[in-house]
């Protein structure tokens, strides 16, 4: 699993300069989903609705600081009682007192709080930003020796490597899963030398949408556009550039991550009985309509890849109805009981993939949902997407309706266009079918003031975040903001973009 990963930056779903030839050849052999999407487009939330089954509203994660409750079952339990032995390295998220969620074990800290830290505070308006996230990681990208995430990571890639080792000479034929979930590529946009050097500047191409007028923004873009502090920073296209520029070497350090653990399944003999799969949390706007990070259901920050690979099971090919993470759960279990698994403890919002990994897609209901409600939302939002067409609901105060078929770049609204109307009228009949945009305000309000106080009454601690070497409670970032605190960690160090207005 890879961390603010958009689709359209891997050459799977068409881009022309990315270098990650162990992702690609996951994708030469495997099932490629070509329109897969993020329940949530933010971490924590997108990360539990994956390993729950579970929209991220219905179990009340909305944003980076919501608890994932220890009382959800996730497919790691399910595994469990299947007799699977269930591991983890590297990022996950959990905020919360549980931080393995079923999980046997975890072989490295987190990377980010495990607490109510990063609460969102809609009471405090647009501006508020509880991470302090701004356009400094956009203005001071480029390339470094070293960054705090690269040490992350070399950490994951380790222990993700030595569990698979470990694993293999285990005594038992007991199957086992593990996850293994890196933090690159997300923002700041810095990367070493070495995967710097795979591109030439020259050929980094600028986004193909570029910046809006705050007119002609929706009513998300424009939260975005405060709270992410583009009012006070300028952004130029040599900027751009290089953000971009990072970005693709970022993707291609994790592919070398990738290479490494396929590596250590061929050395161990695991290869032909192991099933890949390939995806992230959530994608990355990537400086497309002058937005960056995620935080909205445009194509860069939804869409994510998602890639099976068992060759000695399925034949290579790519599925063009939508899913999403939410569906992996479901996949996982089926796929575990070779069958179709039908002992679960309460609802599950995903559908079972496996199907379509034989070739078998009439049974998708090719739709996917994606919810919003974290920084720079002022109220809830949602997204449907059925076949190529995808709707958003964003809060109550902008309808957007697009044709991704005719419209890759969402750049023509047909909510009012009457050709459309019933279309739209389908699509948000599926938009509120189980649940009410006031009672949902008024629900995650009250759950950001329950954290808030909290955490304020609290001092922050404890942190929650999972301990593997004595030091972890003060490693990485705990109490802190993140970009802040990535910033003053690379090596050699950057001066910090100030704002100029």
């Amino acid at each position: 699993m890879a961390d603010q990963l958009a689709a359209p930056a891997l050459s799977p779903y068409g881009d022309k300069i990315v270098k990650a030839p162990a992702i690609d050849a996951l994708a030469d052999e495997g099932v490629v989903f070509e329109n897969a999407y993020c329940n949530l487009p933010m971490c924590g939330p997108s990360r539990a609705s994956l390993h729950a089954g579970r929209l991220p509203f219905s179990i009340a994660m909305y944003d980076n600081a919501s608890e994932f409750m220890a009382s959800i079952p996730t497919f790691a339990h399910y595994l469990r009682d299947l007799d699977y032995q269930v591991e983890l390295a590297g990022k996950m998220h959990f905020v919360g007192a549980d931080q393995l969620h079923g999980y046997h074990k975890r072989h490295t800290t987190e990377i980010y709080p495990a607490n109510f830290a990063w609460t969102v505070d809609w009471s405090k308006g647009r501006n508020y930003r509880p991470t302090n996230l701004t356009m400094a990681p956009v203005i001071e990208s480029g390339s470094c020796i070293r960054t705090l995430q690269m040490d992350y990571d070399d950490e994951v890639a380790y222990h993700g490597v030595q569990a698979i080792y470990d694993l293999a000479r285990r005594q038992t034929d007991d199957p086992w899963m593990l996850t293994v979930s890196f933090t690159h590529p997300h923002s700041p946009f810095v990367i070493s030398e070495e995967f710097w050097d795979l591109y030439d500047h020259d050929d980094i191409p600028l986004p193909a949408v570029p910046p809006l007028d705050l007119a002609e923004m929706d009513h998300l873009s424009r939260n975005l556009h405060y709270c992410q502090a583009r009012d006070q920073f300028t952004v130029t296209d040599a900027h751009r550039r290089t953000a971009k520029h990072a970005y693709y070497g970022m993707i291609s350090y994790i592919d070398d991550k990738i290479a490494a653990l396929r590596t250590a399944l061929n050395r161990t003999g695991m290869a032909d009985d192991t099933i890949i799969i390939f995806t992230a949390d959530h994608g990355e706007m990537m400086g497309e309509r002058g937005m960056w990070y995620k935080q909205h259901f445009f194509e860069w920050a939804a869409h994510i890849p998602l890639i099976f690979h068992a060759p000695k099971r399925w034949s290579a090919g790519r599925i063009r109805q939508n899913c999403a993470l939410v569906d992996i759960m479901p996949t996982l279990l089926d796929l575990a009981v070779d069958g179709k698994f039908n002992d679960y403890v309460g609802p599950i919002d995903g559908q079972s993939l496996v199907p379509a990994l034989h070739g078998e897609t009439n049974h998708m209901r090719d739709i996917a949902i994606s919810e919003f409600a974290a920084d720079g939302s002022t109220g809830p939002s949602r997204m449907v997407k059925r076949g190529s067409m995808k709707y958003m609901d964003l809060e109550g105060v902008d309808r957007l309706l697009f044709d991704l078929e005719t419209d890759p770049l969402e750049l023509y609204n047909l909510i009012n266009d009457p050709a459309f109307a019933k279309i739209a009228a389908e699509l948000q009949t599926i938009c509120t079918a189980d649940w009410g945009r006031e009672a949902m305000y008024d629900k995650i309000a009250a759950d950001q003031r329950r954290r808030l106080k909290v955490h304020s009454s609290s001092g922050g601690e404890p942190t929650y975040v999972n301990i593997v070497r004595a030091d972890d409670a003060n490693r990485y970032i705990r109490n802190a903001g993140a970009a802040d605190t990535k910033a003053r960690a690379r090596l050699p160090f950057v001066a910090p973009a100030k704002p100029d207005k």
